[in-house]
């Protein structure tokens, strides 16, 4: 009996600030600039928000707002990159979507995992723009973005008691004032979102050096 009272709390126990309150407005402000949800229900969740007293209470209100996953390529997102499949949103809810090998990368793309994984893997990815921004959020969950060495990487994500971060690189960044631009933001809420480079598949460990 007396493990049970000194067992710590459940993190969606915890009761959360107004900072926290805050970081999860912004995300439904965002939905509503991007027509996901209308003023009413921002009305109403904004208000939900305020009201929160734990992480716990902080997950209904944004559960519904994750992309629609794309399991085929339609014809609408073939483009001169041929039948190279694209992704423009992938989710995982209490499951595990990866995104791997040879596929084309949209200008703006999105991943949300709902306490599962998401792995979006540009190694081998062909870019369409000079600039993709990829909207990464996580909910008791995990986001895991790969890019190889050639690109510039920039990492600005909100992290609410849990993880928003660029992990440990395995090789070093080798990028040039032409070098495709990788933008990962988006909300980390109990969960967490990575970035990190790895070497291309297949490259041998004796050439990947001692980085």
């Amino acid at each position: 009996m007396g493990d049970i009272e000194n067992r710590p709390p459940h993190p969606s126990q915890l009761r959360i600030s107004d900072a926290d309150r805050q970081k999860v407005a912004d995300l439904l402000n965002t939905a509503a600039g991007e027509g996901r949800i209308d003023l009413d229900e921002l009305d109403q969740r904004l208000e939900q928000t305020w009201a929160a007293k734990t992480y716990g209470d902080l997950v209904p209100i944004t559960i519904d707002l994750q992309p629609v996953p794309v399991s085929m390529p339609q014809p609408s997102q073939l483009g001169q990159l041929g039948q190279l499949p694209t992704y423009r949103s992938s989710s995982a809810v209490m499951g595990e979507c990866k995104r791997v090998g040879v596929w084309s990368v949209p200008e703006h793309t999105s991943a949300l995992a709902l306490m599962g994984s998401v792995k979006l893997d540009l190694r081998e990815a062909q870019f369409t723009s000079r600039e993709t921004v990829i909207s990464a959020n996580a909910i008791m969950g995990e986001v895991s973005v790969v890019v190889p060495a050639h690109v510039h990487l920039v990492v600005d994500g909100t992290p609410v008691m849990g993880e928003f971060t660029e992990g440990r690189h395995k090789i070093a960044a080798d990028a040039g004032p032409g070098s495709p631009v990788v933008r990962v933001r988006g909300v980390a809420l109990m969960g967490s979102v990575t970035v990190k480079r790895l070497p291309q598949p297949g490259t041998p460990k004796k050439f990947l050096g001692t980085y």
